[in-house]
């Protein structure tokens, strides 16, 4: 499949980049091109920013049911052209076609969601319980948004960023990863077709010097809001406070432990752990990367493990129903392949996979490993793949300090039929 060549979405227009720039999308099922996409350069950035300035002073001004009537005609333009957007995320970074529901689903409900939430969370008089002064809680625009997204859920991504930004006034300049920005670009389109008030929504796509550091060093934006590792989150704040504070909103990257207690229901254990781990070839923020596992039911829990694995259908395509797909790009494969490597040099125990998979395409194989040290350096790491990492503890106390012991968190799972345990 085909997509043809994508524009910038810059002040309510497509326009091809200043400087000619094209980037291919290759898809990771097959490494073939799939589109080109027009290839941002710093002026590109620069009318981005005084687009998104202009339309913030239009946006903010106008009443909030003409707002609400915009964002409402722009999820309906979303669900006609549902199947147009779910094929460009699966054939843009290999996502499997069930799993490209959650995205369209994602960025609809966020369009709704903050389209009727916003009505209640404006002027809110407050109690003067003196009697002498009137009080109220009054809410206003912030400003122009930069938004940085990355590429595992493409359009959940861009809803959670662009469902609030309208819903409260603001404007919007919106950067996605190199890696799945086909999607947006569809979004930009789709904007231009219902002809949505300029400068509100802004997509485009470029590298680091020429749009990512113009954009953050810029005294426009008002919140920076990024999707991504906590090192590039560091980069961000760094870069973007050399010039005006600004506020932030980040999720960085997790490290989820997840705890199979000596009375957990271990087919239920299996059953999660595996999908999370399969489910979007477990490029997910909160997938688990660290299974913590009894040591009374390792064994067990670990065997049944493997067989899972071994049943997982790999592939790509709407027809094929695969239960799982390729990573998203190359760059992917090579880094769990290292993660993998580095747990085998800590003492790791190879149980199943291991190696990307040899075919056109990106992929990887669902592995298992045992470390039995629990202090083995390698489970610092958010993976962002098909691994499993599975580390024996004999304590509740132990594993407590074990889950604990990395920068990162985001989410935990407990397992455990014991109500006081968990």
């Amino acid at each position: 499949m085909n997509f043809g060549h994508k524009r910038l979405y810059i002040n309510g227009e497509l326009t091809e980049a200043s400087d000619g720039g094209i980037y291919e999308i290759v898809c990771p099922g097959d490494e073939s091109v799939v589109a080109t996409i027009a290839w941002a350069g710093k002026e590109d950035t620069e009318r981005a920013l005084e687009a998104a300035r202009e339309g913030f002073e239009r946006w903010s001004a106008l009443p909030l049911e003409e707002r609400i009537a915009w964002i409402e005609k722009l999820r309906d333009k979303l669900i006609e052209k549902k199947t147009l957007l779910r094929e460009s995320i699966m054939y843009e970074m290999g996502k499997v076609w069930e799993g490209t529901e959650e995205d369209l689903t994602s960025i609809t409900d966020s369009l709704r969601f903050y389209a009727e939430e916003i009505s209640k969370r404006q002027d809110i008089p407050i109690e003067d319980k003196e009697g002498t002064h009137a009080h109220r809680l009054v809410s206003q625009p912030l400003g122009v948004v930069v938004a940085f997204l990355a590429y595992n859920f493409p359009l959940l991504n861009l809803g959670f960023k662009l469902g609030p930004a309208l819903a409260a006034g603001c404007s919007i300049i919106i950067k996605p990863s190199e890696f799945s920005p086909l999607s947006a670009y569809i979004i930009g389109e789709l904007c231009e077709e219902i002809n949505f008030p300029k400068g509100v929504i802004n997509i485009l796509c470029g590298d680091v010097p020429n749009v990512g550091i113009p954009l953050c060093e810029s005294k426009i934006p008002r919140l920076i809001t990024m999707i991504g590792s906590t090192q590039t989150a560091q980069k961000l704040i760094a870069q973007s406070s050399k010039t005006s504070i600004k506020r932030y909103s980040m999720e960085c990257g997790g490290n989820a432990p997840f705890i199979v207690c000596e009375d957990a229901d271990l087919e239920l254990a299996v059953n999660i752990g595996s999908a999370l781990k399969i489910g979007n070839s477990g490029q997910i923020c909160v997938a688990p990367n660290r299974f913590y596992i009894h040591e009374s039911v390792i064994d067990e829990f670990t065997n049944r493990m493997v067989e899972k694995f071994r049943n997982v259908k790999v592939g790509f395509g709407r027809q094929n129903h695969p239960d799982m797909g390729p990573l998203a790009n190359k760059q992917s494969v090579a880094k769990v392949s290292g993660i993998v490597k580095k747990a085998l040099e800590q003492g790791g125990e190879l149980l199943y996979g291991g190696q990307p998979i040899e075919r056109p395409g990106y992929y990887f194989q669902p592995t298992v490993v045992r470390l039995d040290d629990n202090k083995a350096e390698v489970l610092q790491h958010e993976i962002f793949g098909p691994v499993a990492l599975i580390v024996p503890f004999s304590t509740k106390e132990e594993v407590i300090e074990l889950a604990n012991a990395v920068d990162a968190g985001l989410a935990s799972y407990v397992f455990s039929k014991n109500e006081e345990t968990l």
